[in-house]
């Protein structure tokens, strides 16, 4: 999203990280506080901008309520007319069923580590909502960052789209991977799970202050099959190493998560949609120099966006030749064909959306 691509926080972390700091606000005050604020944004294009803000935000809490509880009494021409900024609808075609999903409360998703999902389900009240194996959607309204069973590792608070990357990845056990954009290791500790700490990842960001994040997680899910080191993106890359597979999951617009994180739809712009296709491109082009013939390169980005996922691909093919494309099945849905290009949408998928590219080193 693109708090990696400048906007160093989240706005849903810095929340959480100010509601956190409030002394004396009880957990029910924090969460009126919360809802309010996110409310605000998702329902932006129809409050008064004439009227203060705390009336804007009461608002859209009404216009919330009344959506949740009758979906259909926003008409369509509605949503396509306020729901988004104009110039999305260049970059994308949009859909009212694709609205409804945005004006939607997100779902909570959880990836439980291998075993504990049916020990999820009962102590946390969770529920097996989708095909994708250890995800489970979390329906209650606990801090779940509090709870025994997140402090034992027992699960990560990751989104069902990103689980879906992992599994595309496919890592298998004694391969050596690297996770070029890293982050906070989400997807990292997803591939080790999936390797069951067999092997070596390598996992590498531009920020320190990720990596010790990174190193935090893992130190809680107990994971130690990794080398944690700085990349800046650049030509020059972290390793000689040549990998089995590697993964980009690179900045982006993150206009598949704006039903999750609606302020983003306000402040990303077409120009950074432009700015990060270069930086996508680039990304792609340094990190394939780290494939090993006969490995695998995926590409993912947490937008759908048209200059962020089929033109950054359909470049990087034209670029790069001794690359070719390989199919995988989707994890939504295992008895379809098999793709190389994965388009997920926060409609079908319940999460957020995602889009991955899928190539092969030729040997």
């Amino acid at each position: 999203m693109i708090a990696k691509s400048g906007r160093e926080h989240s706005a849903d972390a810095v929340l959480r990280a100010e509601l956190k700091a409030a002394h004396g606000l009880s957990r029910r005050d924090a969460s009126a506080v919360s809802r309010g604020v996110f409310a605000h944004f998702r329902w932006l294009g129809w409050t008064d901008t004439g009227v203060p803000l705390e009336q804007r935000i009461e608002q859209a809490l009404a216009f919330a309520s009344r959506f949740k509880e009758s979906p259909e009494s926003i008409p369509d021409a509605e949503l396509l007319a306020k729901a988004v900024p104009e110039w999305v609808g260049g970059q994308l075609k949009m859909s009212a069923e694709w609205l409804r999903t945005l004006q939607a409360e997100p779902k909570i998703w959880l990836r439980a580590r291998p075993g504990y999902a049916g020990d999820l389900i009962q102590k946390l009240g969770c529920s097996k909502t989708c095909g994708v194996p250890d995800a489970v959607a979390y329906e209650g309204g606990a801090d779940l960052f509090r709870s025994p069973e997140f402090q034992a590792g027992e699960f990560e608070m990751q989104d069902i789209g990103s689980q879906a990357v992992g599994r595309l990845c496919d890592p298998q056990l004694g391969e050596t991977w690297w996770d070029a954009c890293a982050g906070e290791g989400g997807k990292m500790l997803h591939l080790a799970d999936l390797m069951q700490n067999k092997g070596l990842i390598w996992a590498s960001d531009r920020a320190e202050w990720r990596l010790r994040r990174l190193r935090q997680r893992a130190a809680r899910a107990k994971c130690f099959n990794y080398r944690a080191i700085l990349w800046d993106g650049s030509a020059k890359l972290p390793t000689k190493t040549k990998f089995d597979g590697v993964l980009v999951d690179a900045p982006c617009s993150g206009l598949a998560t704006w039903q999750r994180n609606p302020h983003a739809r306000w402040t990303a712009t077409l120009a950074d949609v432009r700015e990060l296709a270069d930086i996508q491109s680039a990304l792609l082009a340094h990190a394939a120099a780290g494939v090993k013939p006969g490995g695998r390169l995926v590409y993912a980005v947490c937008t759908l966006t048209q200059g962020e996922t089929e033109d950054v691909a359909t470049g990087f093919e034209r670029a790069f030749p001794e690359f070719e494309p390989f199919s995988s099945r989707s994890p939504f849905t295992p008895s379809a064909p098999p793709q190389s290009r994965h388009w997920f949408w926060p409609q079908t998928t319940g999460g957020n959306g995602m889009f991955a590219a899928l190539w092969r080193r030729k040997d």
